[in-house]
């Protein structure tokens, strides 16, 4: 099937708009690869530090018959996603010496987890980590021992800093290996319950300890589809995986084969070969679009319309948020994976996972089929299913859905739309996901109350009052304030506020997070309020108007008083927790729309 127009139209847009930046990254990494320091280049002394730490492929890498790849890894035993990696390097480096290559780990890049800094001082750095996990990147990348790599990386901001850091080396061919999800547990909806009984009171914390331990239970990732999936489930959509590679549980034959086949594919891609696929041409416009067209049809998480963009601007590729208000109105939802329905991962891997996805998409003409990837000649080596068959790694039809409550055709879908929104008015620019949320809901009008922290909400929600139709203004989040940390510590109060029958939304300059559900929320406001934005002259009362239907983002203020009122003050910047250090990317940050990132807004792109 031919492409949908919108799509095409959507692409167009970017390419149009991306040229000179593209265009510019491009002539470089074309230039890094004729004149990039490399191995053949190095001194004598040079290369003995780079071979001592291996004896075993010494003897090889001095030959330089085979490429030598590098291994970036976000390696740790403290979080679950990440332990996955403790053996992949020693085993990656038996699988290259099969396929005549050689593999070292360049470096490592920071893990951390939302999930266990959510509502605490470190949250703070969780964004910027992001950035420092793009420089760690370049830093491993930087010694011109490398004719390609392998990136180790799959939760929330690791993935896209992997992007950021490598894309500057996008002459070298790389493929993102994942770990995986856990196995499933507490089911979502059960744990999610928990914790509203808990934010009423009603279940001790003792009982709140043992359901999250029940829902996160072993290695891999957390069974909702929040970032860290939506990073995997991006990155095939992308192309950037071996195919179907995105969400085989840890420490199965499959994932196994899954990483040596990965391994093998990089040593066939190298540029000495005719298959030669350098990172920088395989993230492409159509590439990025792919990647938005998959967090639409999938119901994907929130936080990557910051990361998405920055990803692309490492690339030269400007996209913005009405690109993906176009694309909504184009591709359907065709997921139901928690919290926009009852399934997780796991569910949604049985039923079909991303093969069928881009199956049917590529079917409805609703996705990009000729990128470079890094799999095969094309998005439709992306649509077959892997298994093992004996001892072999085999690919094969996915078949219809296995179950239509969470997948379904194009031609059939849980909604026409894919449920992104972007909101204007006199409170500036966000973004709303709205997937999740009941029709009824798209839009509120309530009085505001105004906080600028989201301990002081769940205060006031304590004490009773916020037992009303409210809309929750928590300003004095965004990159430049704090360090924009996600807010999703107040899902619970909210949720308990809305099943009381109130009418409940939620605005603010932060983020809310990639398991954003049931309640609307208003995100990622620009101009943030540090600085004079609006949200700085929201007042406790103003009547305030957000609307999915209209697109309205209003404070329903008289327009003299509105522009006569002065900026509220921003709370003075915290210390401790290491959130000084991070005072740099503070002051750096760009926008939310472009990425919410210091090292791109420093490239100017």
């Amino acid at each position: 099937m031919s492409l949908h127009p919108d799509v095409s139209a959507v692409t167009d847009r970017i390419i149009a708009r991306s040229k000179p930046t593209r265009d510019a990254y491009l002539a470089l990494i074309r230039r890094e690869r004729d004149q990039h320091i490399e191995r053949p280049t190095l001194g004598c002394a040079n290369l003995a530090h780079g071979y001592a730490g291996t004896e075993e492929d010494r003897d090889a890498m001095k030959a330089g018959r085979g490429m030598n790849i590098g291994i970036v890894t976000s390696y740790n035993d403290m979080l679950s996603a990440h332990a996955t990696y403790y053996r992949y390097p020693e085993q990656m480096k038996v699988w290259a010496r099969e396929a005549g290559a050689t593999a070292q780990v360049a470096g490592g890049v920071p893990a951390m987890c939302d999930g266990v800094t959510q509502g605490y001082p470190g949250m703070e750095l969780s964004l910027f980590s992001r950035d420092t996990i793009a420089l760690s990147t370049a830093i491993a990348l930087s010694h011109g021992m490398f004719e390609g790599a392998a990136l180790l990386g799959i939760c929330d901001k690791i993935v896209p800093g992997l992007l950021m850091g490598a894309l500057r080396f996008g002459h070298l061919p790389m493929i993102l290996i994942p770990g995986g999800p856990m196995r499933s547990g507490l089911p979502n909806k059960e744990k999610a319950a928990v914790r509203e009984q808990f934010a009423e009171g009603k279940a001790s914390r003792e009982d709140l300890l043992d359901a999250e331990i029940a829902a996160y239970h072993s290695k891999g990732t957390c069974t909702f589809y929040g970032t860290a999936n939506s990073n995997q489930m991006m990155m095939e959509i992308m192309g950037l995986h071996m195919p179907g590679a995105a969400f085989a549980n840890p420490g199965t034959k499959l994932r196994q084969e899954l990483t040596r086949a990965a391994v093998h594919r990089l040593a066939e891609i190298g540029w000495n070969g005719d298959q030669y696929r350098p990172l920088g041409e395989c993230v492409d416009e159509k590439a990025i679009v792919n990647g938005a067209i998959g967090l639409l049809a999938t119901g994907g998480s929130t936080n990557h319309l910051l990361h998405l963009p920055a990803i692309a601007a490492a690339a030269g590729i400007v996209i913005d948020w009405e690109d993906f208000d176009r694309l909504s109105k184009a591709v359907p939802l065709i997921a139901r994976v928690y919290p926009n329905g009852a399934a997780d991962v796991n569910a949604f891997e049985d039923a079909g996972g991303m093969p069928w996805v881009i199956s049917e998409l590529l079917g409805a003409g609703l996705l990009h089929r000729d990128l470079k990837t890094v799999g095969g000649s094309d998005m439709t080596t992306y649509a077959k299913r892997p298994s093992i068959e004996g001892e072999a790694l085999v690919w094969g039809d996915p078949g219809a859905s296995g179950d239509d409550s969470i997948l379904r055709a194009p031609s059939a879908p849980f909604a026409a739309e894919g449920g992104f929104r972007i909101l204007t008015g006199n409170l500036g620019r966000a973004c709303i996901k709205v997937s999740a949320v009941e029709r009824d809901r798209w839009t509120i009008e309530a009085p505001a109350r105004v906080f600028s922290d989201q301990a002081a909400v769940q205060a006031a929600f304590k004490a009773g009052e916020l037992d009303r139709d409210v809309v929750v203004v928590v300003r004095f989040q965004g990159p430049r304030a704090n360090g924009m940390p996600e807010l999703h510590k107040l899902t619970p109060p909210l949720g308990v506020l809305q099943n009381r029958g109130f009418r409940v939304a939620l605005v603010t300059d932060g983020r809310m997070s990639g398991a954003s559900g049931k309640v609307p929320c208003a995100i990622h406001a620009s101009p943030e309020a540090l600085g004079g934005g609006p949200l700085a002259r929201v007042r406790d009362g103003d009547v305030i108007r957000m609307s999915a239907d209209t697109g309205d983002l209003v404070a329903l203020v008289d327009e003299v008083e509105w522009n006569a009122r002065l900026p509220a003050e921003a709370p003075p910047a915290a210390e401790g927790m290491g959130r000084e250090l991070f005072s740099l990317f503070r002051a750096s940050a760009n926008e939310a729309e472009k990425g919410a990132s210091a090292v791109m807004a420093a490239m100017g792109w």
